[in-house]
């Protein structure tokens, strides 16, 4: 064979593994939902374990029926605790977000709201994402965040963006402090705030994306674990390289996972969806996470 056969051949696998991949990342990834497990030793010693069901970046549109039924089936897994830490939105149906949630409203939650439960998703330049973290536009809310705000609190969540709450969960008394999203510049730290109560078995920090300055706080004021998300993991991960990028100041290699800040373990959540305008996941399949909390002599 010669030298200009070769090179077509090699061009021709190039440019089939580029549609595979496409039809991969567009087509199947995107449905591979997944349940990942970890544990983490943070409750203080005698303590019962608290498994908290971490539920992130939904963007549920009413078409997506495959993934509404997995989210309402997460109900079986039983979990002590549900933290939602936003971005429920896909589309602006708020019946579409609440028929999905709902049969996770059994159980006590604490959730804080992202960017898109307030602004819907909007065509962008997919380049720029590479570029650092989207910029979100200062504009009225198109979203109906308040009554989504209001349908899960009637429902017995407890919503702690810039607050707090205390929740009772498997016999434990869990306190949350929150912080709005910093991508949107929507959180309030103070000297006051973040905070927690004294007394608590545990103290949990939540926000939506984990910007520095935010998780930090949390931790200074005295958390005993962070949730957030926000990152999707990168959405688009290049294998044996990882998240090419996080969409706020973490490093790549804290773009999904547990990791430790401050000493403190932080989890992001890789979430579950993406922009209706990007929907692409690639080596990085749509997830939430069942967090076993055990004592920390465990």
């Amino acid at each position: 064979m010669d030298t200009k056969k070769i090179l077509r051949v090699i061009a021709g696998a190039g440019v089939t593994g580029a549609v595979a991949a496409g039809v991969w990342g567009a087509c199947i990834e995107p449905h591979l939902f997944t349940v990942r497990h970890q544990t983490c030793p943070v409750l203080p010693p005698g303590s019962r374990p608290l498994r908290v069901l971490h539920i992130s970046d939904l963007h549920v549109a009413p078409w997506q029926k495959h993934k509404i039924n997995w989210v309402r089936s997460l109900a079986q897994l039983q979990p002590d605790l549900v933290i939602n830490t936003g971005d429920n939105f896909g589309f602006n149906s708020l019946e579409t977000v609440i028929h999905t949630l709902n049969p996770l409203t059994a159980f006590p939650g604490i959730f804080v709201f992202g960017s898109n439960d307030f602004h819907g998703p909007a065509v962008k330049n997919p380049a720029r994402y590479l570029m650092g973290p989207s910029e979100v536009k200062e504009s009225e809310p198109d979203l109906p965040a308040d009554d989504l705000r209001r349908a899960l609190t009637l429902r017995g969540w407890n919503f702690v963006d810039n607050r707090n709450a205390t929740v009772e969960a498997n016999g434990l008394t869990v306190r949350a402090s929150g912080v709005g999203d910093a991508h949107m510049n929507n959180a309030h730290l103070s000297a006051q705030h973040p905070s927690f109560q004294p007394g608590a078995d545990l103290n949990v920090g939540v926000t939506h994306s984990p910007y520095s300055a935010s998780v930090d706080a949390l931790i200074d004021a005295g958390a005993h674990i962070v949730f957030a998300g926000h990152t999707h993991g990168g959405q688009i991960r290049i294998p044996g390289y990882g998240a090419p990028v996080t969409n706020c100041d973490r490093p790549r290699d804290e773009a999904r996972g547990l990791f430790t800040r401050l000493g403190v373990p932080v989890h992001v959540s890789a979430g579950l969806g993406f922009s209706i305008f990007a929907p692409v996941r690639f080596a990085c399949p749509p997830e939430v996470t069942l967090v076993k909390l055990v004592t920390r002599e465990s």
